[in-house]
């Protein structure tokens, strides 16, 4: 980073929004309407969403020396011009990957990038997988993909209404049905092939996806903080993972490249 790019006195980890009471992380969707054409992602903007704070400096990992700008009041302060330039490269290649004509696959397993994560896959039209990872996800990709089709389908004939000539209770156990089955792979039930790249949110928490993704030599970008191992990531963006307003900028980048490489806005 240059000299000219003032790092706050304050380095601490931004405390994860919360959804309004009474309301539903998946009803916050933030990037439903979100305008992409506004997104800040110059030094100045990572610096305002709080990108550049990392973990405590005992909880560094020693291959994220690299991306370490420098300390303050014992926290890691990740270096922003690494993080541009990162973003930028894992932009280019996911745009080719679309490109290509296969999915990317959004992960997020923290609470708080699971709004982050399903409202812009869900925006950009891409599939996703929030809080658990189904081990075989990737490995055993047919099985899954014959259960996520059983989900649309079954939810299809919900709603033309072909389960009216069962009785209450048997309606009531094929609902809930849906909904076990929604929740647990809602995100992939159209995933009709292994992703040809995987973005993940918290690389950290996603040790079972890392490795289903490299056995299957699936391309990774993902976002690396001070405390996460980026040699497992084919293109790790260094950057505060615990953020919201952090995960919004960087996740929205890589959602707007998307966008435009599909021909959308």
């Amino acid at each position: 980073m240059t000299e000219t790019i003032i790092v706050p006195e304050t380095a601490e980890k931004t405390v994860p929004a919360a959804a309004p009471k009474g309301q539903s992380a998946h009803e916050v969707a933030y990037f439903a309407d979100f305008d992409f054409s506004a997104l800040d992602v110059t030094l100045e903007g990572l610096l305002k969403a709080g990108v550049h704070f990392g973990h405590l400096k005992s909880r560094r990992h020693p291959k994220m020396d690299e991306y370490i700008f420098t300390t303050r009041k014992n926290i890691n302060i990740l270096d922003l011009e690494q993080t541009v330039a990162k973003l930028g490269a894992a932009s280019a290649f996911l745009a080719e990957v679309v490109k290509s004509g296969k999915p990317v696959l959004f992960i997020g397993i923290k609470k708080q990038t699971h709004d982050t994560v399903r409202s812009l896959a869900e925006r950009i039209g891409m599939p996703y997988v929030i809080d658990r990872w189904l081990g075989g996800t990737l490995t055993n990709f047919s099985h899954i993909k014959s259960r996520a089709k059983y989900l649309y389908e079954t939810e299809e004939k919900m709603a033309r209404g072909e389960f009216k000539r069962y009785t209450k209770f048997e309606q009531a156990k094929k609902s809930e049905e849906i909904e076990r089955l929604e929740k647990r792979m809602g995100g992939i039930k159209r995933m009709e092939m292994i992703p040809g790249a995987i973005v993940i949110a918290d690389t950290r928490e996603a040790d079972i996806v890392l490795h289903e993704a490299r056995k299957l030599q699936v391309p990774i970008v993902g976002i690396v903080d001070s405390n996460a191992d980026p040699s497992f990531v084919d293109y790790p963006i260094p950057g505060n993972d615990d953020a919201v307003s952090s995960l919004r900028v960087l996740l929205g980048a890589i959602g707007k490249g998307i966008l435009q490489a599909k021909g959308g806005k």
